[in-house]
């Protein structure tokens, strides 16, 4: 059985994190966009936090959904640069890297990170 050399490593966060990070960012992108779609009656008091929010500090949280993705980006481009020390030089494993940081943040990125890529030994 061939070994991979590591040039194509790639995993998947887990199931948890991507239901996690999407629902959170959902619910946030709708109450900055669309927060009289949003039944925040029906979530108790974390329902009228997100409504006094969303009607009081919209200016606020505009800023934060852009700072939320940015942080996003940012890491996305962390991965990047991690994929080249770690030695991922396929360019499809490469972009997963990319796209999955982009969406879930540090719940790939920190896979990433604890890769470690097993080097062969020299002579």
């Amino acid at each position: 059985m061939a070994k991979s050399d590591g040039c194509d490593y790639f995993k998947r966060a887990s199931l948890f994190w991507i239901v996690v990070v999407t629902v959170s960012m959902g619910f946030f992108t709708c109450t900055v966009f669309v927060p009289e779609k949003v039944p925040f009656a029906q979530l108790g008091a974390f329902g009228s936090f997100c409504k006094h929010l969303a009607e009081n500090h919209a200016g606020f949280m505009f800023k934060g959904w852009c700072a939320a993705w940015a942080v996003h980006a940012f890491e996305a481009f962390i991965a990047m640069r991690m994929c080249r020390e770690k030695g991922i030089t396929n360019s499809t494993t490469r972009c997963l890297w990319f796209v999955q940081t982009l969406l879930y943040g540090f719940a790939s990125l920190g896979l990433l990170l604890k890769y470690k890529p097993v080097h062969p030994k020299q002579r």
